[in-house]
């Protein structure tokens, strides 16, 4: 079953996956940033929380950059030139040590970053079968999470030996080599024939108002979900004390699980019996109560317990999500849609970080957890009201 399920893909999907994977290994900076600006530089959580928050609007502006440009002249380009030029600008954030310097280096790092955002799901759309769709989405997940679960893995390791100089130089060497093969094993005269995105129709996202509600669903989502990538890897030293490596091992179980059940999971479920809306419920609920189990015990096992649920829920989520996304983008500019769609992380980047750390300064994290659960279970009734309106549409 596990084998059958990744049959039937194109082999320029396969392509995409790999380069997505050996981009995202080396993305060791990330879940290290908050530690990293908060222990080795010494700021303070409020200073912290503002160059996470320049992270974030530099993610808003790159995926907006991503579907103008992927309009435009198509997603090869695009694709390319992010993953060079931020390999680029990887290397030369760790010589930023003040917070306005970090901040405009971060916010120019992932406005170039996320431009390969919009262009990426553009392209996997112009690779896609209507059937293998979801498959597809789920293959790229899979190469990012495998890369995610390496890259903190790999991350804790180098801090405790080489110290955090070293995680920017692999994540610059690392989007340098993801480019160069991309440009390698994609040739980009045979983009042509499957790209859809030259001719620019009349409809806006901006304009679909049933769109815009999944957009603010999915905004829920992210900003309590991205909370994993900052305030949680907080939560793990300072209420529990784990060291850096540990932390980085229960990060990396998140991507082993994924890559190992993601695939089968999506696939049986991803037949006409089952609501892709209620899906996106049922695992939305599931991430709400990862939260909320971080107050039910100060146990350690209460770590991974929360670890899984929110494992499973976004198994079930993230693709059934971006499939969503993607056949509503075909109603019009296929660049922006995806734009807009990706720009709900940066937008959870520029608002989650900031109100996580000032939430965990002022109440704490129990708090914290709570809000983030209420966030989660408002983000399940927005999905239902969803259901509803497309009821009204097909009528």
């Amino acid at each position: 079953m596990y084998i059958s399920s990744f049959r039937g893909l194109r082999r320029e999907v396969w392509f995409l996956a790999l380069v997505t994977l050996i981009n995202r290994a080396g993305t060791m900076v990330v879940p290290f940033l908050s530690l990293y600006l908060t222990e080795d530089l010494g700021y303070s959580l409020d200073a912290a929380g503002w160059v996470l928050t320049a992270f974030g609007c530099g993610s808003t502006l790159g995926a907006w950059i991503g579907g103008k440009l992927t309009d435009r002249w198509g997603f090869y380009p695009v694709i390319l030139w992010s993953f060079l030029l931020s390999g680029v600008l990887f290397i030369l954030l760790q010589f930023m040590d003040s917070i306005a310097l970090l901040s405009a280096g971060v916010f120019v790092l992932m406005s170039v970053a996320d431009t390969s955002r919009p262009a990426l799901f553009v392209a996997l759309n112009a690779y896609s079968k209507p059937e293998n769709k979801t498959r597809n989405v789920t293959l790229i997940r899979l190469a990012i999470n495998l890369g995610f679960s390496m890259g903190p893995a790999m991350g804790g390791l180098i801090i405790t030996t080489i110290g955090y100089s070293g995680l920017f130089w692999i994540d610059g060497l690392t989007c340098l080599g993801a480019g160069l093969l991309f440009l390698a094993v994609l040739d980009k005269r045979k983009t042509k024939s499957v790209s859809h995105v030259t001719e620019m129709t009349e409809i806006s996202p901006y304009r679909d108002r049933t769109f815009l509600l999944f957009i603010g669903a999915s905004f829920l989502v992210s900003f309590a979900f991205l909370q994993y990538f900052s305030t949680i890897p907080l939560y793990y030293r300072e209420a529990h004390h784990m060291s850096e490596d540990n932390i980085g091992l229960l990060l990396a179980m998140n991507g082993i699980v994924i890559f190992l059940l993601e695939m089968p999971l999506v696939k049986f479920f991803d037949s006409p019996g089952f609501s892709s809306i209620r899906i996106l419920v049922v695992s939305t609920l599931m991430i709400g109560a990862s939260f909320f189990v971080l107050n039910m015990s100060s146990a350690s096992h209460v770590l991974i317990t929360g670890m899984m649920l929110m494992t499973f829920g976004e198994m079930l989520n993230f693709p059934f999500m971006n499939r969503w996304a993607m056949d509503r983008a075909a109603r019009g500019r296929s660049g922006e849609y995806m734009a807009l769609f990706t720009m709900t992380f940066g937008l959870g980047h520029i608002f989650c970080h900031n109100a996580g750390m000032h939430l965990i300064d002022r109440y704490g994290f129990d708090v914290t957890w709570y809000i983030m659960t209420g966030a989660l279970i408002f983000a399940a009734f927005l999905f239902v009201v969803l259901k509803w309106r497309l009821k009204n549409e097909e009528e």
